[in-house]
């Protein structure tokens, strides 16, 4: 961070500044650039955890300085002695510093610059859009003089706002806090409802359509307004000021607090797909339909996370180990294990999609329970294969013996009943909990099998029994002549 932008305590500079270029001048969207500062800040491990703070406010109005001072963040500032000239363009993004819970800032290219041209205003309008989409918190930086002035630089702004907020579908409330700079001697309170008065003519002047004819602006916002002292006049009572407002930004998330609308959050895990669909639709001009867009975003980020859960389960050893070991034998203790493994699959689904669209994320998880249970069931079936072969191979081994003790008949429906009794305690013990496979058609063809051996062992002693009688008689024959 910028050195000497604001006295650091030691616990403060654990928490590094970080930041990245979210959308350039051009409107081109830095895919990667965000994808690299989410790892960075382990946004992903948020959950819901997390809020967003956007700046709006004419060019050269102290946007950046008043964000780094307040998020201790590192956006590049103006430089007065050079003049009034743009320093912040496109959409920059910083996580703002010892701040819970994570508190993404964005830092928006000044409206009414000279850079840009009055006539370019397409930009402004995006960016506003844009900021009204992802942010909970969106900052109006304002001078204090503007305040009751009719062409006052605010006003576009406002209107630009207002406007693009009714292309929002379902939107939730958006905490809209004025921060009016340069504070003259005019106490707050006198100055609070001459700015209330502007924005609600402002909101009521702006055409809407029919759905929101008669919507107050308080469906909308939740207006709230605050004044700061000169920054290069008054630095100390500046910087004090500036320190009480940062208190309000702790725990902004809870009932109550600046950003405690919570309704359309999307899980941080999808921030960054769903900012880049954001800006994909407002850069095509398109009316943004926050719900569904909020289910797309979980179908894709849903989708996302099972197919890294079958790629995690493919590459598993245990699963590798008994996947090769079924292809030779027998594994006693499979169904357990392969349960066990499944279900930590499954849970890690469960913990990376929880807070996505309760709809998208359970279709999604009968899916890849789905996708899982087709790789198993070659192994299982393997399995219940070599149990099938198994219980023959000792079955026939049985039976040999104990039709020399106990007599063929005993023989054949005592052995029969144990091994497919054994049978079914190895498909017992096969059995996956996630689903209910049916080992019956291995069963039936063990049992012909079976049946098929006792006939064959059947037919062999008659042929025996036949052939000893015929010795017999044969002899007794010749004794008799």
């Amino acid at each position: 961070c910028r050195t000497g932008a604001l006295q650091r305590n030691l616990h403060e500079m654990e928490d590094p500044c970080l930041s990245t270029q979210l959308i350039d001048g051009d409107g081109v969207f830095n895919v990667s650039g965000l994808e690299s500062f989410m790892k960075e800040v382990k946004l992903a491990e948020c959950g819901l955890s997390y809020a967003v703070v956007s700046i709006m406010g004419p060019q050269s109005s102290g946007k950046s300085t008043l964000l780094n001072h307040l998020f201790r963040t590192n956006f590049r500032e103006m430089d007065a002695f050079r003049g009034r000239s743009q320093t912040t363009k496109g959409i920059w993004m910083a996580k703002a510093q010892n701040i819970e819970p994570c508190t993404l800032v964005m830092d928006l290219e000044g409206t009414d610059g000279r850079e840009r041209g009055e006539d370019d205003t397409a930009f402004e309008k995006q960016s506003a859009l844009f900021a009204l989409a992802v942010s909970d918190i969106v900052l109006i930086n304002m001078w204090c003089h503007d305040i009751g002035r009719e062409q006052a630089a605010n006003k576009p702004l406002l209107k630009t706002v207002f406007q693009v907020m009714m292309r929002l579908f379902s939107p939730r409330k958006t905490t809209m806090l004025f921060v009016i700079r340069d504070k003259s001697k005019t106490p707050l309170e006198n100055l609070e409802p001459i700015l209330r008065e502007d924005i609600q003519k402002i909101w009521d002047g702006v055409p809407k359509p029919h759905a929101h004819k008669d919507t107050p602006l308080s469906e909308f916002f939740n207006v709230q307004v605050v004044a700061l002292n000169s920054y290069e006049e008054k630095e100390e009572l500046f910087r004090e000021q500036v320190s009480n407002l940062r208190d309000r930004f702790q725990q902004s998330i809870a009932p109550g607090g600046l950003a405690g609308d919570r309704r359309g959050v999307v899980p941080a895990s999808g921030f960054s797909f769903s900012s880049q669909q954001f800006w994909k639709v407002i850069k095509e001009n398109k009316d943004l339909d926050l719900p569904a867009h909020k289910v797309m975003v979980a179908t894709v980020r849903c989708e996302e996370i099972g197919y890294e859960k079958v790629a995690t389960f493919t590459a598993d050893e245990e699963w590798q180990q008994f996947e090769e070991a079924v292809q030779s034998d027998y594994v006693p203790g499979f169904g357990k294990k392969i349960s066990s493994l499944l279900d930590r699959c499954l849970s890690e689904y469960d913990m990376e999609a929880i807070y996505f669209d309760e709809g998208v994320r359970t279709s999604k998880r009968h899916q890849l329970e789905s996708k899982l249970l087709q790789l198993v069931n070659p192994a299982y079936q393997s399995l219940l294969g070599h149990l099938r072969t198994r219980t023959l191979e000792a079955f026939k081994e049985s039976f040999d013996k104990a039709v020399e003790k106990e007599g063929f008949a005993v023989a054949a429906r005592d052995s029969t009943q144990i091994f497919l009794e054994k049978f079914d305690k190895g498909s017992e013990d096969a059995t996956i909990q996630q689903v209910n496979w049916d080992p019956s058609k291995v069963k039936d063809k063990l049992k012909r099998d079976i049946e098929a051996h006792v006939v064959s062992v059947r037919a062999t002693k008659l042929s025996e029994l036949c052939a000893t009688y015929e010795v017999a008689c044969s002899f007794q024959f010749r004794l008799f002549i």
